[in-house]
């Protein structure tokens, strides 16, 4: 139990950084239409710092990920009660929703109207995919005004699809969305500021954007903008701000800001201590296959710090961490010193969770 003590010592819940929001725009519900989410770019030199928990094992910083397009979500109406489009599509009556949004355009020239037959396109949704025709369809009702068209099309523009890759013109759409008060496109255009690549890199710039999106309750933008303001990127440092801004993300279920969120909380950095909260979030965030989320929970249920010791359950969590990646030397050397049978009932539950995955 030497290794397990030394362990205990070791393990001090620390925030420092790793990067900024990714879009898994990340990744919004079931309920919903797809939204855009974004692919990563290479590590830039100003780019935010994403946190790590315990201060004996850093983690490699990686910036925030750059717009990788799919489509924007199906625009609403100002009254979806009595719009039969949205209506069907809501449904997921797909065809029906493509057939009387076609008939809107041939009858008013309907902007939003076009954008559903373009998302339609995009997505086989009641029809078979056809990217260039989806553009086409974004691009006429960008022409007329409609900000999600505008959004959409940029983001087939920056990934080559349905056409040839163009920089230039998605940051123009998405410049023009974003002034027409879409988060998305405030928080993706400010990927590319911050990025440096399609347009010049501005960390002030990105991070006004960013706080547009944030106050519209975008929750990648709030954690990105929570990165900001804890290393004082395009902003005067502000830990309190910071803690805010990962509380709203975090409840608003991005992943890693309920990880920082919770280390914030362990600490009583910016907000009150609270570790059984901290560590409720903790294992809320392993549960969604989090690395870091499970390797700080398996040092927590190991040392015993804020919850009480679970050796079998934290070396489950170590062992799931370490197949993706986040390896531990300090918990393997512990693992070692258990009985052979905690490690073989350890090692059995972790075989659980990654099956049930």
């Amino acid at each position: 139990m030497k290794s397990l003590r030394a362990l205990s010592v070791l393990f001090c819940l620390t925030w420092t950084a790793t990067a900024a929001a990714q879009v898994s725009p990340a990744p919004p519900a079931a309920a919903t239409p797809p939204t855009p989410s974004a692919a990563k770019p290479k590590a830039k030199p100003h780019a935010p710092k994403k946190p790590v928990v315990p201060s004996a094992i850093p983690k490699t910083p990686a910036t925030p990920a750059r717009p990788g397009p799919t489509v924007t979500t199906a625009p609403a109406p100002d009254d979806a009660g009595v719009d039969l489009v949205f209506g069907a599509y809501q449904r997921g009556m797909y065809k029906t929703a493509f057939d009387l949004a076609t008939k809107r355009v041939q009858e008013t020239g309907d902007p939003k109207a076009m954008t559903m037959v373009g998302e339609l396109y995009a997505n086989a949704l009641g029809v078979k995919r056809d990217e260039a025709k989806a553009a086409d369809w974004y691009k006429r009702a960008a022409a007329a005004g409609d900000r999600e068209a505008m959004f959409a099309l940029a983001m087939l523009r920056l990934a080559g699809r349905g056409g040839p890759v163009n920089h230039e013109e998605a940051a123009k759409l998405l410049a023009s969305s974003a002034k027409l008060g879409n988060p998305k496109a405030a928080y993706n255009l400010a990927l590319l500021y911050l990025d440096g690549q399609s347009l010049p890199q501005d960390v002030k710039r990105a991070a006004e954007l960013f706080r547009v999106a944030a106050d519209a309750g975008n929750p990648e933008a709030q954690y990105a903008l929570a990165t900001f303001y804890k290393e004082g990127t395009g902003v005067p440092k502000d830990i309190d701000k910071s803690v805010r801004l990962l509380q709203a993300a975090s409840l608003a279920g991005n992943v890693d800001a309920e990880v920082e969120y919770a280390i914030a909380l362990y600490n009583g950095t910016g907000t009150p201590k609270n570790e059984p909260a901290a560590v409720a979030l903790l294992r809320k965030a392993a549960k969604q296959n989090s690395p870091i989320a499970q390797n700080r929970l398996a040092r927590v249920l190991v040392s015993g710090q804020g919850v009480p010791t679970d050796i079998i359950e934290g070396f489950k969590w170590h062992l799931v961490a370490k197949t993706a990646g986040k390896g531990d030397p300090d918990l393997d050397e512990a693992l070692a010193h258990i009985s052979p049978e905690d490690r073989a009932k350890a090692e059995a539950a972790a075989r659980r969770w990654l099956g049930s995955k």
